[in-house]
């Protein structure tokens, strides 16, 4: 789209010319365009963005902490076992050993599968087109939210293990003042997941990015 005053290229939704300052909607018509102070064109843009219907939120995404994420935590303790079962058998442990095995065994499983749960309970995310909201906290909960033009840098990180089985570490950079960096580990889809934040971080951007152009 071209002013049709001075030419200069336009965005479609532009109230006013960023070059001659002249009102789009006015080219169009018979009469000659007309030139406007700052302060009438910033008016007349706050009150197009105010009349114009904004999009409502809607949820894109929601998570939380993988059991896939403590993989190596269950081949490592899985291997720590059967050697020490191999060992007790081998040495010819005594009864008191026995029991002493059996319960470090127990008591590591039951770590590992205590940590699963409260981190898989502690621990909630939410994505929509406007905003990161995290969650954290069993008993007390401590509710984050980030806008979404307010994120700066997303990326995400993975192990070995972790590439095979599609899960990482998303990391975000943001503006907030609360929390200026994010981490969030044992995320499925991790690629997928990261992509869909910038996404949200994009279009909020080009969004707002309208506004500014067109004041």
């Amino acid at each position: 789209m071209r002013c049709s005053v001075c030419a200069t290229d336009i965005i479609n939704d532009a109230v006013f010319c960023h070059q001659c300052g002249t009102r789009i909607s006015e080219t169009s018509g018979t009469e000659s365009p007309t030139q406007y102070s700052p302060s009438e064109k910033f008016q007349a843009a706050v009150e197009s963005i105010g009349n114009s219907e904004d999009e409502a939120e809607h949820e894109i995404w929601q998570g939380k902490f993988s059991k896939l994420a403590m993989i190596g935590s269950w081949i490592a303790a899985a291997a720590f076992s059967l050697v020490l079962l191999v060992t007790a058998v081998a040495t010819g442990f005594s009864s008191t050993a026995w029991i002493v095995a059996i319960v470090c065994i127990v008591l590591i499983w039951g770590g590992l599968v205590v940590r699963l749960f409260y981190r898989q309970l502690s621990q909630h995310y939410f994505l929509t087109n406007q905003r990161f909201v995290h969650e954290k906290g069993l008993l007390w909960r401590e509710i984050d939210r980030i806008e979404a033009i307010d994120i700066d840098d997303v990326s995400f990180q993975q192990g070995p293990i972790e590439r095979v089985l599609g899960v990482g570490t998303i990391h975000i950079c943001s503006s907030d003042q609360t929390h200026p960096k994010l981490e969030l580990p044992g995320i499925e889809k991790v690629r997928e997941v990261a992509a869909m934040i910038d996404e949200a971080r994009r279009q909020e951007r080009r969004k707002r990015g309208l506004y500014v152009e067109s004041v």
